[in-house]
């Protein structure tokens, strides 16, 4: 048997007929840039996470950017996040040239640790990224508790967590502001770019519809400067198909990862730990070991596609050495990307593929 590590065809295909039509009527009302679709995606959106505002755009890059921009973060200010992350987390402080703190991840959830972003607060900390790493909620209450406790403004990532929970509260209604991409491998994903910010505040999602759109505030009043990232209006479209089914598909995510987590019976695998009240969507499944180059040749052996999440992180990247973290100052996070490796998952592998890579890990 061969299976893929992640297979969008299953999925589109699935869409095909119902996406043909939705796109139909954007080519017949000409709204390409923006328009209807992406207005009534950014209401539906909003009420299935039970945000007042959500603002449309052109990436999840962009959603954490404008975020940012929108707190009026300057190149005094800086952020902590964590490391154990996608760069594009650290691109949007490096964008405003705001300075870059990284904190380390706790051992057990591999989420932004409560402990190490106390130690890293300064008097020029102004914000904090936490990331709802692989579809599982941060601890939330922690961070946000830290925030207040320093006046520190709570951004969340959820670029993998779509519709992911704490305490039966949808992620991205906790922070000030918060960035969601989707990209089309994620939980929710588009036919190509697109992402979007949710917040309860007003003046934020005003002035991140003015950034968005050139600086406008209406057609060539350009209040401040501004930027090209408005969704398109194909991708609303497909995202209101998508977003009906976002539940059932999340489901049976969690469906697979529970039958991994009580099947997979091998020592040598470690799982990531949810955190108390979490309620992930498992937008990767990861897995911990220490021989983790004679386990990818097993999987290789037996056809199971697999991924690294990630090889290297952030602070050890070239395009961050001018921050001089060096090896072992980031242990956990550095330990992870030696020793983790994501396995398949997605909505339409079926029972029998599940069965099938359950026994070949179980045989490792």
């Amino acid at each position: 048997m061969k299976i893929p590590f992640f297979d969008l065809k299953r999925q589109a295909n699935f869409l095909k007929n119902e996406v043909l039509m939705e796109i139909e009527k954007v080519i017949d009302r000409c709204e390409f840039s923006l328009g209807y679709a992406v207005e009534e995606f950014e209401r539906n959106f909003s009420q299935y996470l039970g945000a007042k505002h959500v603002v449309a755009l052109n990436s999840g890059t962009s959603a954490l950017f404008l975020a940012l921009k929108s707190l009026n973060i300057s190149e005094e200010d800086e952020i902590i996040l964590p490391s154990w992350t996608f760069i594009a987390t650290a691109w949007s402080v490096s964008y405003l040239n705001a300075k870059i703190v990284f904190a380390d991840v706790d051992e057990e959830t591999w989420q932004i640790d409560p402990n190490d972003v106390r130690r890293k607060i300064t008097k020029k900390t102004r914000a904090i990224i936490g990331v709802h790493i692989y579809g599982q909620p941060f601890d939330v209450k922690r961070i946000l508790d830290i925030s207040k406790e320093y006046n520190l403004h709570l951004i969340e990532d959820c670029a993998q967590a779509h519709g992911a929970e704490y305490y039966q509260k949808k992620v991205g209604t906790f922070g000030i502001v918060n960035a969601f991409s989707f990209y089309p491998t994620k939980n929710l994903g588009s036919f190509g770019e697109a992402g979007a910010v949710s917040t309860n505040i007003e003046d934020i999602s005003n002035r991140i519809k003015i950034l968005r759109n050139q600086g406008q505030k209406q057609k060539y009043e350009h209040v401040e400067v501004g930027y090209n990232m408005r969704m398109e209006g194909f991708q609303g479209a497909i995202l209101n198909i998508k977003l009906k089914h976002l539940d059932m598909w999340n489901e049976r995510r969690r469906e697979i990862a529970n039958k991994y987590m009580s099947k997979i019976n091998n020592p040598k695998i470690t799982f990531q730990k949810l955190v108390e009240g979490g309620k992930g969507v498992y937008h990767l499944f990861v897995v911990k070991l220490k021989d983790r180059e004679k386990f990818v040749k097993h999987l290789e052996k037996f056809g199971i596609g697999y991924a690294f999440h990630y090889p290297k992180p952030i602070h050890l990247q070239k395009a961050y050495a001018h921050l001089n973290y060096k090896e072992n100052s980031l242990p956990v996070s550095e330990e992870l990307a030696k020793t983790t490796v994501s396995i398949p998952i997605f909505p339409e592998l079926t029972d029998e593929e599940v069965d099938y890579i359950i026994d070949v890990i179980n045989n490792f």
